[in-house]
C-alpha cells in the first residue's frame, strides 16, 4: 500500500517517525510531506524520513497566514503525485490531500482548541483518532485510544533514554533544568500567551542559584547570553534524552509537558490555556500527579522552587510514571495497525468510539503528593 504523511511540526515528526519506518520495513511505500518549520527538517532527517518539503513557516501568525495559499497548492499537487491510498495527518492539510487524492484519511488529534482543524476534519477525514481524555466530541468518526499523541514515541517499547546526554551538556551529575519557551505561532494560539521576557529572566535567576538552567525559545526571543542560564544547544533530537534526565522542565508550551510527564520529570507549566478549561491531557496529568499547572507566575516561581529543591520529586514521579504506562498504548503499534486496516478502523485492538457525555471525563486515577 501507498502512505502518505504530514509533518508540519517537529511534534508531528515525532508522531510519526516510528509508523514511517515500520511501515517501510514491512513493504509498503512512504512518502511524507514535511513543512520547514522550527526544527521539523532536522529532526525528520535524524529519523531518516522519506520526505519532500512542500513549504516552510516562521513561528509568528503572520508568516503561516502568509504562507498558507502556496503551501495548499504545493502540498496537494505533491499528494496528487504520489496517489496514496491512505494519507495520515494532524492539522488542516492531510484533510483535503485525502479527498482530493480519494484516499481514507485517518487523522491523530489532541488538542481542544485547534477548532478550525476540527472542522476541517469532521468533513473530509473517514477517522479522528485522540486520547480518551480529549473532552470535545468531534462527532460520529471520532475514535479514542488510551494514551496520548506522545505514546507513539515516548513509550517504553519505543525509547530509551541515553544518559550519555549529560557528558554532552557539560553537566556531569549536578541537577540541571529545561525551560522551554513556546512561540505561540499556530493557528490555536491566537490570543493566547505564556512568559514574558522579563518573567523568563526572573525564573532564570531564581532557578540558577540552585542548578544549571538550559534554555530551549522556540521563538528565540530571550538574550540567553545576557542571564545565568544556556542555551540548549545539541541537536533537537537529543532532546528527549536531556528531558528524561532533567530534575524539572518549567514550560510555557505544551507537548514537552506531556513528554516529561511520559518521561518521570516534574514538570510546572503555565500559559492562558491554564484553568477550568484546559485541555483533558493536562488534567488528567495533573490528577495523576506527574504535571503541576499553575496560572499565576509567583506561584510558578514558588512550585517551580519547591520541586527543584525536593531529593524525593524524582522518585516520586518515576513510580507515578510507571503507573501511567502500565495503563498506556503503544500508539505506533496502534496506528500501524490502523494503516493496514484502514476501512475497519473500529476492529483494532486499543481503538474505541468516543461515548458522548458532553465532555469527557478525565482523571481515570489521581494520585496525591
Amino acid at each position: 500500500m501507498r502512505y502518505l504523511f504530514f509533518t508540519n511540526t517537529p511534534a508531528h515528526v515525532h508522531l510519526y517517525k516510528n509508523a514511517v519506518s515500520e511501515l517501510q520495513q514491512r513493504g509498503h511505500e512512504v512518502r511524507v510531506l514535511a513543512r520547514d518549520y522550527g526544527c521539523t527538517l532536522a529532526l525528520a532527517d535524524a529519523a531518516d524520513l522519506p520526505y519532500q518539503v512542500y513549504g516552510e513557516c516562521g513561528t509568528t501568525k503572520r508568516s503561516l497566514l502568509t504562507n498558507l495559499p502556496a503551501q495548499y497548492a504545493r502540498a496537494l499537487a505533491a499528494a496528487r503525485r504520489f496517489d496514496p491510498d491512505v494519507v495520515f495527518g494532524i492539522g488542516a492539510y492531510a484533510a483535503p490531500a485525502g479527498r482530493l487524492t480519494g484516499a481514507r484519511t485517518i487523522l491523530v488529534h489532541d488538542s481542544e482548541p485547534s477548532s478550525l482543524d476540527h472542522r476541517i476534519a469532521r468533513l473530509l477525514a473517514d477517522a479522528l483518532l485522540t486520547p480518551d481524555t480529549f473532552r470535545n466530541d468531534l462527532g460520529s468518526k471520532h475514535r479514542v485510544f488510551h494514551g496520548f499523541k506522545e505514546s507513539a514515541y515516548l513509550h517504553p517499547d519505543r525509547f530509551a533514554a541515553d544518559p550519555s546526554v549529560r557528558e554532552d551538556l557539560g553537566v556531569g551529575d549536578d541537577p540541571f533544568v529545561i525551560l522551554r519557551l513556546n512561540a505561540f505561532g499556530s493557528h490555536h494560539d491566537v490570543g493566547h500567551g505564556g512568559f514574558s521576557v522579563e518573567q523568563v529572566r526572573t525564573l532564570i535567576a531564581d532557578l540558577a542559584d540552585h542548578a544549571t538552567v538550559l534554555v530551549s525559545d522556540e521563538g528565540d526571543d530571550l538574550d540567553v547570553e545576557s542571564t545565568a542560564g544556556r542555551r540548549f544547544d545539541l541537536h533537537p533530537a537529543r532532546l528527549h534524552d536531556a528531558l528524561a534526565e532533567a530534575s524539572l522542565l518549567v514550560a510555557d508550551t505544551q507537548t514537552m509537558v506531556t513528554e516529561a510527564a511520559l518521561l518521570g520529570t516534574p514538570a510546572v507549566r503555565s500559559n492562558s490555556f491554564v484553568g477550568a478549561d484546559d485541555m483533558g491531557n493536562f488534567l488528567e496529568l495533573e490528577e495523576r500527579g506527574l504535571v503541576r499547572n499553575v496560572a499565576s507566575f509567583e506561584r510558578v516561581r514558588e512550585t517551580a522552587l519547591e520541586l527543584l529543591t525536593d531529593d524525593e520529586a524524582v522518585d516520586r514521579w518515576e513510580s507515578r510514571r510507571r503507573d501511567l504506562l502500565d495503563e498506556t498504548v503503544d500508539l505506533t503499534e496502534l496506528l500501524v495497525t490502523v494503516a493496514e486496516n484502514p476501512h475497519a478502523v473500529d476492529s483494532v485492538t486499543g481503538v474505541s468510539r468516543r461515548v458522548s457525555t458532553g465532555a469527557a471525563e478525565v482523571g481515570r486515577s489521581s494520585t496525591a503528593d
